[in-house]
């Protein structure tokens, strides 16, 4: 059986969202991380409440598993509403965002994460929805059409995508709040670790133990928590409930991730890259081409850490590596000129 990756792009099943969502915060003083973020969302609340009114409509950007889903939820909570959570591949027609927006009561929460993917027909009824809280929609065709309006219930639109490049610009501009979430520090991932173990009814986990799992977690809490279920399960079965630090080495180990969080995937690509191409440059389907995985899996999960940690430089000229990336995996980097692998 092929082992499951720790990250990944792909949708999670019913039961590991369902497992996700009872480790989740239910308020806004339980949110970890993004303080920017938590601090202007918190004064539009307060102000939504206090006018009656729905909050602004919010556009979340940056890598899969920094807690857009979670917000969303929250911002529903802190209202006092429903939130509704659907994707943009899933709205394939109009009717299934009308059939959405009809039922939502007033000041309820709509989350369309992947929001980029919306086909182009479905998001031209989203403006005046979120403008003006109507649908415009056309019966018949020819001399014998006609345009029906739908009013609708005030609501906040919530849209998260990994790919803020890709929204067109007359959609992004009709946000209020808008912001780019950033990877996790340790010490967040810490405490959100430790909440975490609580909830699984675990003991409390030294200081240690919490960084070992944090460290390895690529700055993203959805990986954090992955992980430390997969050495709960671990300590559980081999190690007699022990939950030392060097237990996680070896539970993690187990799993193909190293001390950096890097997994086989990651070190696949910098080996292809490092080994195949002499470390670059190189175009990214060519590297996918190579390493045997989609490309935009690459962009999305693969590349963003590799990044983020100075392993990788991406030039007009394409993919390259740097030095450190070389040392990681334990070989010698060729000449090159340019401070950039100084």
């Amino acid at each position: 059986m092929a082992r499951e990756r720790i990250v990944s792009a792909a949708e999670q099943e019913a039961d590991a969202e369902q497992a996700a969502g009872a480790l989740r915060p239910g308020r806004i003083d339980e949110y970890v991380g993004q303080r920017d973020l938590v601090e202007r969302v918190r004064i539009a609340i307060e102000a939504a409440r206090a006018r009656s009114e729905p909050m602004e409509h919010v556009l979340l950007h940056g890598p899969p598993g920094l807690g857009k889903t979670t917000l969303a939820h929250v911002i529903a909570a802190e209202m006092g509403t429903r939130a509704y959570v659907t994707s943009g591949p899933a709205l394939t027609k109009a009717a299934d965002l009308i059939g959405t927006l009809t039922k939502m009561q007033a000041n309820d929460v709509l989350f369309i994460d992947e929001i980029h993917r919306l086909p182009t027909a479905v998001e031209e009824y989203i403006y005046p929805a979120m403008e003006d809280f109507r649908i415009d929609f056309t019966v018949d065709s020819g001399m014998h059409s006609k345009v029906v309006t739908i009013g609708l219930r005030p609501f906040t639109m919530i849209g998260a995508t990994t790919r803020a490049g890709l929204l067109t610009q007359a959609l992004r501009t009709r946000f209020g709040i808008s912001h780019n979430l950033g990877y996790y520090p340790v010490d967040e991932l810490m405490t959100i670790v430790a909440r975490a173990a609580r909830l699984l009814g675990m003991p409390e986990l030294p200081e240690p133990t919490l960084r070992a799992v944090s460290e390895r977690s690529r700055g993203t809490p959805r990986v954090a928590l992955r992980l430390l279920r997969r050495v709960r399960d671990f300590s559980q079965v081999r190690a007699k409930g022990n939950l030392a630090a060097r237990v996680v080495d070896d539970a993690l180990a187990l799993e193909g991730v190293d001390a950096l969080g890097l997994d086989e995937l990651d070190r696949r690509y910098m080996r292809t890259l490092a080994t195949t191409y002499g470390g670059g440059p190189a175009g990214i389907e060519a590297i996918a081409a190579s390493v045997g995985e989609d490309s935009q899996t690459l962009e999305d999960v693969v590349e963003p850490f590799l990044l983020q940690a100075g392993f990788l430089a991406r030039t007009r000229q394409g993919r390259r590596l740097t030095d450190a990336a070389f040392r990681h995996l334990g070989i010698e980097p060729p000449p090159r000129e340019g401070a950039l692998y100084e």
